[in-house]
């Protein structure tokens, strides 16, 4: 009697995110001989790692992980990247579906250079949403510069303008094109993998934190970006009122997570990430006193514990545990109060600091918006997976909340399941 062998059909594998999770998966698949159509919303590939300034463990910049893996899709033949993307319908069963994808117009053809002759003669300048809003860029961009593809944007704000007009006659190589038109496309593909990643919690809803409300109260990721070289700021943490360097900052952890009335979880990367930002301001200001307000403190793993003993050592680090009730801002010196009571005293503290920034939660980007496809969601939005139904899965931050290393071994083990679905016993 003849044993039967696994072996393999004719199939492709469709990942939807091209964040962290989605390359993983992506590359995973390809490199051992699988067709992979990669599709991304964005103009550019590298999700949330690409807004970063370092990353844990070893707090590198972005492009240490980023970089080569740009380099291998590019070789990759079994990889097509299809960016400005969104799936619009899905139909079908593991291992049979038709997908239907729209591609929306980048008005910018493969003849780009990025000699940067458009941006220079565009007028119009908009908002960054690379930047969280901090900054203007002009309405014809580069999203950042080691960004993959490696091209230029006109962004649709300026189409139909005499500005649109300026950046196609101040292009050299023909490669503008404004009158590009979104286009859908349908694939046929065996798997899915949902790696459609997460956005940082809406600050604006947590009503006595005061984000939006005052100038010096900011989030977790938009200090990210200032300590980034490609931030607004060049990499310089200044507080927005006044652009000063700040010589005392407070940090409130948990600003709404693990709250009824917002984020319900944990969000898992939290506090390593504060940890993370403590170190990026005593490296440009040793003398500042930074204040830390906690529920608790959650560093999951050896080195993170490790990590956070170093933070603890530093004399001008202070951590107080108890939940902040309030914020106020002095309007003459633009400075913030924070009012929290200490769980350990007892005492209630009143803690005046030039900036404040919020801890906010990581939400899937499923929470708002759900998929054209057959999914369970559970209350929070995450992606849940069924793998006895098999054929689409989530991975990292569309199944949960994790940091790069957790994500980046989640999508290893999605795109080994979105294989199986392809191989026939």
């Amino acid at each position: 009697m003849t044993e039967d062998k696994a072996a393999p059909v004719s199939g492709s594998i469709l990942v939807v995110g091209g964040g962290i999770s989605g390359l993983t998966t992506c590359l995973e698949a390809a490199e051992v001989g699988y067709e992979v159509f990669l599709v991304e919303k964005n103009p550019y590939l590298g999700g949330r790692v690409a807004q970063l300034n370092q990353y844990f463990p070893k707090l590198c910049p972005p492009s240490c992980g980023l970089e080569i893996n740009f380099r291998r899709i590019k070789d990759n033949r079994k990889i097509r990247v299809f960016t400005m993307g969104e799936v619009e319908k899905v139909d079908g069963t593991p291992g049979n579906y038709d997908v239907s994808i729209k591609l929306n117009p980048r008005y910018v053809n493969e003849n780009c250079t990025c000699c940067g002759d458009c941006e220079a003669a565009c007028e119009t300048e908009i908002s960054s949403d690379f930047n969280f809003g901090m900054n203007k860029i002009k309405g014809a961009y580069l999203p950042f510069e080691m960004a993959f593809p490696a091209r230029y944007v006109i962004s649709p704000e300026i189409i139909g303008t005499e500005d649109a007009k300026r950046c196609k006659e101040a292009c050299k190589y023909n490669a503008i094109d404004l009158d590009m038109e979104a286009k859908t496309i349908n694939l046929k593909v065996g798997a899915i993998v949902w790696a459609t990643g997460w956005e940082p919690y809406d600050a604006a809803k947590i009503d006595n934190l005061g984000f939006g409300k005052y100038q010096n109260i900011i989030t977790n990721m938009m200090l990210e970006r200032l300590a980034s070289p490609n931030g607004p700021t060049k990499g310089q943490i200044f507080r927005p009122s006044d652009s000063k360097q700040p010589e005392s900052v407070a940090f409130v952890q948990c600003a709404g997570s693990r709250d009824e009335n917002h984020l319900t979880y944990c969000s898992y990367i939290c506090c390593m990430a504060s940890l993370k930002h403590v170190t990026y301001i005593r490296e440009r200001y040793p003398d500042a006193r930074i204040y830390i307000f906690y529920i608790d403190i959650r560093t999951p793993g050896y080195r993170y514990e490790k990590f956070y003993k170093k933070i603890k050592e530093d004399k001008n680090v202070f951590f107080i545990k108890g939940k902040v009730a309030e914020v106020n801002e002095n309007p003459d010196s633009k400075n913030i109060t924070v009012v929290a009571e200490n769980a350990v005293t007892g005492e209630k503290i009143k803690q005046e600091v030039e900036m404040v920034v919020l801890a906010t939660g990581m939400q899937p980007t499923t929470k708002n918006v759900k998929l054209p496809a057959d999914l369970k969601y559970n209350e929070e939005g995450f992606i849940i997976n069924d793998f006895e139904k098999g054929g689409m899965f989530a991975a990292g931050c569309a199944n949960k909340p994790a940091d790069v290393v957790s994500s980046n071994q989640n999508a290893t083990g999605m795109a080994l399941k979105a294989i199986q679905t392809l191989v026939r016993r």
